[in-house]
């Protein structure tokens, strides 16, 4: 520097001045001082004499982190100020101590990077140590290596021993098994309580759930991470059991597009008083896995014939019922919010055919994953009216009956009859309007294959009340 600086005026310079000026002037590990110790330092630096350039603590770990250079002479050389920001530099690179611990608080809230932190601290402060002891031995102090490799093993080794013994535990402990309970975006979580629900329940993300083709009721099993900071339940890592087997051999099933399947002969029992659904249930049968549109013109009651049927086949054991809007009226909405079975997905008519087709589709491949697993599901939709047709068919395709497996049935409201359907049920504005229930046109509905639903005197005598309503 041109001119030597006293006391005050190095005071009142911002910290960033002194480094550079400490810098020039070659006092070692300055980043490590404090502003009064750093003014301390270059005063003395400028006069010649020789000062100790840290508190000996931050010597000593200097030494173990093997940063600590040879004592210096004195001299302002090129090569000293050489070695000094090489020191600093090793000044940067190097964690203070309190850093060192900052990791294993974040670990706490990873299971698998809280271990994987401990491993490589235990590596890194190992080598460090190794380094220290080998730059002392360079040069010929004996006594340093010995402090610096003891305090590294003290403290290295213990944090690696604490570590080591956590991700023990936690790889010993974090297994989880629990019931599947999805929610309607698609994730879900692990009950472990089921169906209560607690804080140690475990998330299981979207991609693992389409992944393993996972459903409601499936019980699955897998290691578990604690959650990060921002999250506030453990995650599950991978899924290695469903429902008792290996989640491979589940993945490894048949594409449910290629199971066989039959006609449905199994006839749902809905046991209500409402007249509409009685004359649905005895009129126009189905059953598990059919295809049932409920048809008509504006205001023949077609929401309200679903809303029925959704009431009585709610809450049915080893039933999965959901229910998706697609292009309903805000108050239709509302009033479905508040019956028994909650909507899984609703976009009100204002919203893009994409966004309907898309709910749609989202509900009926999770009554895909049922019916594969040997379960039965049903699934609502209210309308189809504004989606595409080619995905308003594939919304009816799903529909199936699984020889000796599981079923799906979809029960979808539209203006007119879509096609494939196994039972059409249609509805007689007029007879709404002058509210005359049941409002079914029975010339225009009817079941393939009642038979199979009713018997052959259950058919005989639908066939006697449709030719009696066309008479």
């Amino acid at each position: 520097m041109s001119s030597v600086l006293d006391r005050s005026g190095l005071e009142q310079s911002p910290l960033a001045d002194l480094h550079l000026l400490a810098g020039e002037l070659g006092v070692e590990n300055f980043r490590r001082l404090r502003k009064t110790e750093l003014v301390d330092a270059i005063l003395a630096r400028q006069g010649g004499v020789e000062v100790p350039d840290a508190p000996d603590e931050i010597e000593a770990e200097a030494e173990a982190d093997g940063t600590a250079a040879r004592p210096r002479r004195g001299r302002r050389g090129g090569r000293g100020r050489g070695r000094a920001r090489d020191a600093d530099a090793g000044d940067d690179a190097a964690e203070p101590e309190e850093d060192e611990d900052r990791p294993a608080a974040r670990g706490d809230g990873d299971g698998d990077g809280r271990a994987a932190r401990d491993d490589d601290g235990d590596d890194g402060g190992g080598d460090r140590a190794t380094r220290g002891g080998r730059a002392a031995r360079s040069r010929g102090d004996d006594d340093r290596p010995a402090r610096g490799s003891d305090r590294s093993r003290a403290g290295g080794g213990d944090r690696s021993s604490r570590g080591e013994d956590r991700g023990a535990a936690e790889t010993e402990d974090a297994i989880a098994e629990g019931v599947v309970e999805l929610l309607a975006n698609g994730s879900g979580f692990v009950r472990l309580a089921p169906p209560e629900q607690t804080d140690d329940d475990v998330y299981i993300s979207a991609a693992q759930v389409k992944r393993c083709e996972l459903v409601s009721g499936d019980r699955v099993g897998g290691p578990v991470r604690a959650p990060r900071r921002s999250e506030r339940f453990p995650s599950l890592i991978r899924v290695d059991t469903i429902n008792g087997r290996p989640a491979d051999e589940v993945a490894e099933g048949t594409r449910f597009e290629d199971l066989p399947a039959e006609f449905p002969s199994e006839r749902f029992e809905l046991g209500s008083d409402d007249p509409t659904a009685k004359a649905i249930e005895w009129l126009t049968p189905f059953g598990k896995g059919s295809r049932v549109v409920i048809a008509g013109p504006a205001r023949a009651g077609k929401s309200e014939a679903l809303r029925r049927l959704a009431a009585a086949l709610g809450g049915r054991d080893g039933l999965e019922v959901s229910i998706v809007l697609a292009g309903v009226r805000p108050e239709e909405s509302a009033e479905w919010q508040a019956g028994s079975v909650p909507p899984v997905a609703s976009v009100s008519f204002a919203g893009a055919p994409d966004a309907q087709a898309q709910a749609v589709e989202q509900a009926i491949e999770q009554g895909r994953r049922v019916a594969a697993r040997g379960g039965d599901a049903v699934v609502l939709v209210d309308t189809l009216e504004y989606v595409s047709p080619g995905a308003a068919r594939r919304a009816l395709a799903a529909a199936r009956n699984i020889t000796d497996g599981g079923s799906l049935t979809v029960i979808a409201t539209a203006p007119a009859a879509v096609g494939g359907e196994t039972t059409v049920v249609a509805l007689d504005a007029n007879l709404t309007a002058l509210g005359r229930f049941p409002a079914l046109d029975l010339s225009r509905s009817g079941t393939l294959r009642p038979e199979l639903l009713v018997g052959e005197a259950g058919a005989e005598a639908i066939a006697k009340a449709r030719a009696e309503a066309a008479g």
